[in-house]
């Protein structure tokens, strides 16, 4: 269960914001969206792969500037 301590005249709006940012970090929504349809494990795995390549690339040009 997600707590969002208020504290005394803070603006509503602002406790909404942190529940809505508490509850995306849990990722319950993408988890959830996940499992509405079945992804083959070599379609994970080759999007994991495709990733963690951009990611390298990405670091690298960062450390050739």
């Amino acid at each position: 269960m997600i707590v969002v301590p208020i504290k005394e005249g803070e603006n509503i709006e602002r406790a909404l914001k942190k529940l809505k940012r508490k509850f995306e970090k849990t990722g319950v929504v993408k988890e959830l969206r996940d499992r509405q349809k079945f992804t083959k494990p070599s379609v994970v795995n080759r999007e994991k792969r495709l990733h963690a390549i951009y990611v390298q690339q990405l670091r690298q040009k960062e450390l050739d500037q």
